[in-house]
């Protein structure tokens, strides 16, 4: 069997199809998610919290400068309102998955269920 066959009869199989599904999806809901918290959820708490931009958040370590050969330095700064942004965007996507999971098991526990009984 050549290589080609290999790989067309692997791409071609059912599991491999569905992970490609998947990950499209998921990478669309990637989207969904990170538009929902930085354009409808962090504004509102931000101005609830006195005008705050999460995204600007942060904490200069060192400021933007010269250095003494007159090339420009950027500054050094942990931006932590950018990992409080992210972090959202985690429990937001981890939840969906909980959800997603915990009802494909309810479905798949009462298929079984009425699978026993007709058996």
């Amino acid at each position: 069997m050549g290589f080609l066959q290999e790989f067309r009869e692997f791409a071609m199989k059912g599991n491999v199809v569905d992970m490609a599904v998947g990950i499209i999806l998921g990478a669309s809901f990637n989207k969904i998610v990170n538009s929902m918290v930085n354009d409808m959820l962090m504004p509102p708490i931000g101005m609830a919290l006195g005008e705050v931009e999460f995204r600007d958040l942060q904490i200069v370590l060192k400021p933007a400068g010269v250095n003494e050969a007159g090339v420009e330095v950027t500054a050094v700064a942990m931006r932590y309102g950018l990992f409080i942004n992210t972090l959202i965007e985690f429990l937001i996507v981890a939840m969906s998955v909980f959800v997603v999971v915990k009802v494909m098991n309810r479905v798949l526990r009462n298929r079984n269920a009425a699978a026993a009984k007709t058996a």
